[in-house]
């Protein structure tokens, strides 16, 4: 197998979510004791999001982590998080080694399930930003996401509780999945790699995107 390198700590709680995943994988398509061998590029999430450059400081720090990567024998690369996939081709154009996007992950991961109509959680610039949204209409996907209130205590709940791994508000993601159901989604994305944290499968009436857990298992099995 190819070795995989993962760019991970935005935040860190999900970046241990995707390890998680990468042993309940491993043990599930192996033989025991057999994990591919693994490299996490942990980058400083305080860094990252307080650059003064933004998207511009943010995207070099990803095409460094990238390179650090390549360098220690990554042969197969992804980004553990939704929001710095704005970068993805800037990242990818820096090095030599394929990349996985999430987004391709998700895209084809809803069409083996025959789902159409989604509705998109995530952090704020990926909720109102073109790049996620446009990238699945494109592949033939109708996109709902949260008016601009809910957009907003999404937000909130992602940075002040998920990232710290605070669950508190777990009712009110539920309740806001369900609000669309009845608007007649047929399934969520959960596009923030902290969703998933809080929101499992079992806890609502419609179809789970997992974006941390499939983007893990298109990795592996790219490599």
């Amino acid at each position: 197998m190819k070795k995989i390198g993962i760019i991970g700590g935005m935040s860190p709680e999900s970046t241990l979510y995707y390890y998680r995943k990468f042993i309940e994988i491993s043990r599930e398509k192996f033989e025991p004791y057999f994990y591919p061998e693994l490299i996490i590029y942990s980058i400083n999430f305080k860094e990252f999001m307080e650059n003064p450059r933004e998207w511009e400081g943010r995207k070099e720090i990803l095409i460094k982590a990238a390179k650090a990567l390549e360098r220690a024998g990554a042969e197969i690369i992804g980004i553990s998080a939704n929001t710095p996939h704005m970068v993805f081709p800037e990242v990818q154009r820096a090095v030599n080694v394929e990349m996985v996007s999430i987004i391709d992950a998700v895209a084809e991961e809803a069409k083996k399930r025959g789902l159409k109509r989604l509705l998109l959680l995530g952090t704020k610039t990926t909720m109102t930003m073109p790049f996620y949204k446009e990238a699945l209409k494109e592949k033939g996907f109708e996109i709902l996401v949260p008016n601009e209130e809910e957009i907003e205590e999404v937000q909130r709940i992602i940075f002040e509780e998920l990232t710290f791994e605070n669950l508190r508000s777990k009712p009110y993601l539920v309740e806001l999945i369900e609000r669309y159901v009845e608007k007649g989604i047929e399934g969520v994305i959960l596009g923030c790699t902290e969703i998933p944290l809080a929101i499992k499968r079992e806890d609502v009436s419609v179809e789970v995107l997992d974006t941390a857990e499939i983007h893990m298992r298109a990795l592996m099995e790219r490599a």
